[in-house]
């Protein structure tokens, strides 16, 4: 058995019970330095094996020799290890006689929502920033179509220090189809110690400085801020309005 867990931002109180539980099952977990360090703490005196960035498919590899051996294991991933984390790289290279559970966790779209408001209210579009993985070129294809379907959009990694340009890059073009006046907000640290955030415009968040540890979100057309909380309207209407 195989688990593989999401953390959540990483606090005890907003990992899940069944996360808790799954790992409290296993012999022996790994994951990226960071993510052990959260976990560590919360589940002291259990076997962990922490590694690099980019050493996925490595950790994956492990974590099925240890399983073939008998061990239990678990595998975590911040976040929900479904949303650009460990789950699917693990699926893809395990047989199918591995048995594995996917635990989901809180993904940061909607610990950076609570913070701001609720600007997730109608669809919205998820997009990483990121170009290890997936080219530039998809990635500004992706943003321009959100964009001009009117999504709220919620960037994760919007930058780092070898690509610094990339979140004013992006919010230009959003900026083609939405006025610079759209209401934009930014979480660092959401749900850890530290958090820090800002309610903005999408005219002034392009020049905000972000990095790894930040989530973005853009309103579209039908969000609006309220006292210093970023909405967007869902559609519901008053008795009132109803009665018009």
């Amino acid at each position: 058995m195989i688990r593989v867990v999401g953390l959540g931002p990483g606090g005890r109180d907003e990992m899940t019970p069944r996360a808790l539980e799954a790992l409290s099952r296993c012999d022996v977990i790994l994951g990226y330095r960071a993510y052990v360090e959260l976990i560590e703490p919360v589940l002291p005196g259990k076997e962990y094996r922490a590694s690099s960035m980019r050493q996925e498919a490595d950790r994956c590899r492990e974590a099925l020799a240890l399983s073939a051996s008998g061990r239990a294991v678990g595998i975590v991933s911040s976040g929900d290890p479904g949303v650009y984390g460990m789950a699917g790289l693990l699926l893809e290279l395990a047989g199918e006689d591995v048995e594995v559970e996917v635990v989901p966790g809180i993904t940061a779209a909607v610990s950076a929502a609570a913070v701001l408001g609720a600007p997730l209210m109608n669809d919205f579009a998820v997009v990483s920033l990121s170009d290890l993985l997936t080219p530039w070129d998809a990635i500004e294809k992706r943003i321009d179509a959100a964009s001009c379907a009117d999504f709220v959009l919620c960037l994760y990694n919007p930058a780092s220090r070898g690509r610094p340009e990339h979140f004013r890059r992006a919010c230009d073009l959003v900026l083609r189809h939405r006025p610079p006046e759209t209401p934009a907000g930014w979480v660092r640290n959401a749900g850890r110690s530290g958090e820090r955030h800002g309610v903005t415009t999408l005219g002034a968040i392009r020049d905000v400085e972000l990095d790894m540890f930040c989530t973005a979100v853009i309103g579209c057309s039908a969000t609006f801020v309220k006292g210093g909380r970023m909405v967007t309207r869902r559609g519901y209407r008053s008795a009132e309005e109803a009665e018009r």
